[in-house]
């Protein structure tokens, strides 16, 4: 279409000039001296034409001839350029790679060539980039002297540095999870504690807060931090609601006396008050305190909602039951025994209603849920044991004694 295009206007300047030189008759005379030279005005428009054409390109030669040292100085800073921007591409391709020394190497290269090149001298982003490659390398080889150095030095060029705040907030986050898979929570913390209040509630640094304080077995602090991650979608909703009960679960699982116990219930969220698993957990606590009262209380609002709640959170609770039946009042037998109608098949809630009718020693209540108790595999081994040790106690009171002895065997084989 180009070639074309040159076609057509070729023609068009062959028509024009056919139209207006054809026909020129007047004359140019040029005098110098005692010459005179007369040239038709069409030959002296051409000459001039093609002197000026001449003496632009003999310009244009020289000029090229003048900055041929420039354009070579220029040709070498390019090529340095390339060269640096193709060593660090290499380096990020070799640590994702996890060849990790060649990626070291590569990055150190980078910037041999970016210190030889004026240009790309200035570049504090770049040089902060191969700075953190390099340190990468060397965190994942375990050289964490080195690593350091590198991490202090890319700090220097960015820390109060106007312009430079992914850099600083890059480098404080890489720094804060090499600090964690160091088992160094305290400095960890310290990291992301200099970090402004906007990049401290991004996603990747609440998921570092949130594993300082796991590592540093403060699971109140991580529960909170847990909770801002499930609110901003940080995790799925199956794996932030495993996530929130364990950490729930080992923040009560670390209390030591029953004041220290109330507190950590008062500080859980209300969602987890509520999660059967928790309420389970925290009256078992209670009841190894030796405050099984307690425990009763914090079951109590779950088993009035038992018949809505899933089977696993129903096992829960019955097995919580079971382990705070000591002391249990007359109270717990209507939600039992309503519990045990609408569900009588599962075994938890069967040992739960077997260990509450044997310690208000209702024997002709609690013998079948006892047997039906003693015989479950599903259930846990010292449920089932405790449920033989009350059927022969059951049996001295009646007076049977091989039968009190074959019960206490049955529950001494019992692995």
């Amino acid at each position: 279409m180009r070639s074309v295009i040159w076609l057509v206007l070729l023609f068009t300047v062959a028509v024009v000039a056919a139209t207006m030189l054809g026909q020129n008759d007047a004359l140019v005379a040029i005098f110098y001296g005692n010459w005179r030279l007369d040239l038709s005005l069409n030959l002296f428009l051409l000459a001039l034409l093609a002197t000026i054409m001449v003496m632009f390109a003999g310009l244009q030669a020289t000029n090229a001839l003048l900055s041929l040292p420039t354009r070579a100085r220029e040709w070498r800073e390019q090529k340095r350029e390339r060269a640096a921007a193709q060593a660090l591409r290499e380096a990020l391709s070799e640590l994702f790679a996890a060849r990790y020394a060649r990626a070291q190497r590569a990055a150190q290269r980078a910037l041999d060539l970016q210190s030889m090149s004026s240009t790309l001298k200035p570049d504090v982003q770049f040089t902060v980039l191969a700075e953190m490659i390099a340190a990468s390398g060397l965190h994942r080889l375990q050289d964490r002297r080195a690593r350091d150095e590198r991490v202090a030095s890319a700090m220097a060029l960015v820390r109060g540095r106007l312009g430079a705040g992914s850099s600083f907030d890059g480098l404080q986050l890489l720094s804060a999870e090499w600090a964690l898979e160091d088992r160094d929570a305290e400095r960890a913390l310290g990291l992301l504690a200099e970090l402004p209040p906007g990049v401290a509630r991004r996603t990747q640094a609440l998921r570092l807060k949130m594993q300082a304080a796991r590592l540093q077995r403060r699971p109140l602090d991580a529960l909170q931090t847990a909770r801002l991650l499930a609110k901003h979608q940080g995790f799925s909703a199956p794996a932030a609601q495993s996530l929130l009960r364990s950490l729930a679960i080992e923040a009560v699982e670390q209390s030591y006396d029953l004041d220290q116990l109330r507190r950590v219930w008062s500080g859980l969220d209300a969602d987890d008050r509520r999660d059967a698993f928790v309420v389970a957990r925290a009256a078992r606590r209670a009841q190894a305190l030796g405050h099984a009262e307690q425990g009763r209380m914090w079951l109590q609002p779950a088993w009035d909602a038992i018949a809505s709640a899933s089977a696993d959170d129903r096992h829960q609770l019955a097995l919580a039951l079971v382990d705070c039946a000591p002391g249990l009042g007359s109270d717990w037998l209507p939600r039992i025994e309503g519990a045990l109608a609408k569900h009588g098949h599962e075994p938890a809630l069967v040992a739960a209603a077997s260990m509450a009718f044997a310690d208000r020693q209702l024997w002709g209540k609690a013998r079948r849920p006892l047997e039906q108790t003693a015989s479950s595999n599903a259930l846990p081994t010292p449920v089932r044991r405790r449920a033989l040790r009350c059927l022969a106690a059951i049996a001295r009171e009646e007076g049977q004694d091989e039968q009190a002895w074959a019960y206490d065997q049955r529950a001494a084989a019992i692995d």
